[in-house]
């Protein structure tokens, strides 16, 4: 039984197809040279569920980490000043991921969630987000080898955000334009 096989049934059981799922899938049919007819059959049956609402898709983020964003906006002002003082080149995105991994994540569901977690980040967490911030700095400025080879995150594509139903029928357009079931392959 193929990985996509495996994920349909799950989200049949469960009744529900997470992010993570999603993008499994999405994964899977995109590098896969051909898929299988058992696969195009399962991704046929979890099309359905998602119609009839017997699989309900879960939203890609229903919650924010207040963190990141207090955390991108020092870094951007930080290397900002320092690109326009020097000739050094940042990466803003690694030094925002390496403080990240060093700071307590808030989290919040609502705007006034949000608004209770920044304040309480300023109060209580300024000091420690402007020194990982730092150490973020100094590291990307010192420290060329570990970025050599790397390769970015990719956004977009398919399994990657959007509306899921759009993005299933996508991809048995585009894998099953070239499938045609035979008279002893049909259900």
């Amino acid at each position: 039984m193929s990985s996509i096989e495996k994920i349909v049934e799950q989200a049949l059981q469960d009744g529900y197809l997470t992010p993570t799922m999603e993008a499994e899938v999405g994964r899977i049919c995109d590098t896969a040279s051909e898929l299988s007819i058992e696969e195009y059959m399962a991704l046929d049956r979890l099309m359905g569920s998602l119609l009839t609402g017997e699989v309900v898709a879960v939203p890609r983020k229903q919650f924010i980490n207040v963190m990141e964003e207090l955390v991108l906006s020092e870094a951007i002002t930080r290397v900002a000043e320092i690109e326009a003082t020097s000739d050094k080149v940042l990466d803003v995105g690694d030094i925002a991921a390496y403080a990240l991994n060093r700071l307590p994540p808030l989290y919040a569901t609502t705007e006034e969630g949000a608004s209770y977690q920044r304040k309480r980040a300023k109060q209580e967490l300024q000091t420690l987000i402007d020194q990982e911030i730092g150490a973020a700095i100094d590291r990307n400025i010192t420290n060329t080898e570990y970025r050599e080879g790397r390769e970015p995150i990719k956004s977009g594509g398919q399994g990657v955000g959007g509306d899921v139903l759009k993005q299933v029928s996508n991809l048995l357009q585009s894998y099953a334009r070239d499938f045609e079931a035979s008279p002893s392959q049909e259900l």
